[in-house]
């Protein structure tokens, strides 16, 4: 049941109504976060006087009269993987514990412009290495849920502060589900838009072929709302697409009557939680009751997506950490004599253990001898899989499956088995390969009250569809 009393619309009705002020909305949420924050660790960094500055200005518009943005006095929270100018930017880890840098991502600076009030940057896996939030230099994120359980990751912080309404919106990065795992885990709506849609620029980069930064929301009409804002081609990221971007508030008006709705059965395999399965195929004949045809299709090359996933993703974050030196930013050892050391001992000392096992995974995949056996045959494998997908979509309008194959699990349960841990990402890691669109939203319980999600996977640059499903879905 989605919250209605802390939506983009809710507030923002408040704010336009003269029920509230900007300032006043903003010292609650601070107020909640101060509260709730030594216990959840969702937050690195807290940003009072800056948020509080911002509101007063948007209460000085609003009460002049003047045309105020579409998120104009909504707190928001922002992944600290982008950065934010004159804010702290430490992407989860000891490398960038005191990094501030001289300027913000596109997307954060979008959401400002639109009005948007930063409260904060949020905790997560450090580099965006993780499925559970538990491998940041600042300790583990805990669920708001059940505070024993892991809220997922990378995007934990993120998910976790619109779970314990320490926000309205939060920002989050996704390279193989790092937001539509947590935000599964957590209860709560999370967007990855197509690759290309939302620009990259500011964004820290772990996998570059795969990151894509998307949104935490209390409903589907929210992330359609932050959607329409932070879309849109920018000069300063080649990657990003020059495309119209359609009103994704206006496609959540139509109906599900005739949809076609494709149900993978390699998504529904041995292994997945029997709750969570049930609750997946419940969902799915309440689209039926809503008009959707179900289709029964296949994506044969599922099983290697995650295999192929830890080729890729470890290759390309050696190639994008070399940066990390010692030399021009962030943390440099006081241990080093000659330059040699110096870049072994910075980085010896400010990566954790998960970053440093996949930059020594991806160096060696793509060393001499070994690039061909491992990164080649993955990009291949890729290719097959995004073919999967291209096929399917020929049948059908949007998939719908399980997000995450398990509920939240205990803090601590994984670490010793990261191959246990990767594959909590097996529903989310394909859409990413394949550069697409997907949304995870609530779609029950389990019998120990853990929040279950179901992902809705579009077509390239069709965002709309899937938040017309979800909106629909979310309706009933």
């Amino acid at each position: 049941m989605v919250n209605r009393e802390n939506t983009i619309q809710c507030l923002r009705g408040k704010l336009v109504d003269k029920k509230t002020t900007s300032v006043a909305s903003t010292e609650a949420y601070l107020k909640k976060i101060k509260e709730t924050n030594k216990r959840l660790n969702s937050f690195i960094t807290v940003c009072d006087d800056y948020a509080l500055t911002r509101a007063a200005e948007v209460d000085k518009k609003l009460g002049s009269g003047n045309n105020v943005g579409p998120l104009a006095g909504i707190p928001i929270g922002i992944k600290d993987i982008l950065t934010t100018k004159g804010i702290k930017t430490t992407c989860g880890s000891k490398i960038l514990q005191n990094y501030i840098p001289p300027y913000s991502a596109t997307a954060v600076k979008k959401l400002e412009d639109a009005g948007a009030i930063i409260v904060g940057k949020l905790n997560m896996d450090e580099f965006a290495m993780g499925s559970s939030s538990e491998h940041s230099a600042f300790g583990p994120v805990k669920n708001p849920v059940n505070e024993k359980m892991i809220p997922g990751g990378s995007s934990g912080g993120s998910a976790a502060a619109i779970a314990a309404d320490q926000c309205v919106v939060t920002l989050g990065t996704d390279t193989g589900g790092s937001i539509r795992q947590p935000a599964a885990l957590c209860g709560v709506v999370g967007l990855k838009p197509t690759y290309g849609r939302v620009s990259r620029y500011g964004l820290v980069a772990f996998a570059s072929s795969l990151d894509q930064i998307g949104s935490f929301t209390h409903s589907v009409e929210d992330a359609a709302i932050v959607l329409n804002v932070i879309s849109g081609r920018d000069k300063n990221d080649s990657t990003s697409i020059d495309r119209e971007v359609p009103d994704f508030t206006g496609s959540l008006k139509k109906d599900i009557k005739g949809l076609k709705i494709g149900v993978p059965k390699e998504y529904f395999i041995k292994g997945t939680d029997k709750e969570i399965d049930a609750s997946v195929r419940t969902a799915i004949e309440n689209m039926k009751k809503l008009g959707a045809e179900i289709v029964e299709i296949s994506l044969p090359h599922t099983e290697y997506a995650v295999p192929c996933y830890y080729i890729i993703a470890p290759a390309e974050a050696s190639a994008n950490l070399a940066r990390f030196d010692g030399i021009r930013y962030g943390h440099r050892s006081k241990k080093s004599d000659v330059l040699k050391e110096l870049y072994e001992n910075s980085r010896t000392e400010g990566f954790g253990p998960e970053v440093t096992l996949r930059i020594m995974v991806g160096t060696y995949v793509l060393s001499s001898g070994y690039y061909d056996a491992y990164y080649r045959k993955a990009q291949c494998v890729r290719t097959l899989i995004k073919n999967d997908f291209q096929d399917a979509f020929k049948r059908v309008d949007a998939i719908v499956t399980p997000t995450s194959p398990t509920p939240a699990f205990k803090l601590g349960d994984r670490l010793d088995d990261p191959v246990k841990m990767y594959l909590a990402d097996i529903f989310t890691i394909p859409v990413n390969l394949a550069g697409l669109p997907a949304i995870s939203i609530p779609c029950g319980k389990t019998k120990k009250d853990l929040p279950i999600g179901m992902q809705i996977i579009g077509k390239h640059f069709d965002e709309e569809t899937i938040l017309r499903v979800a909106h629909n879905y979310e309706q009933i």
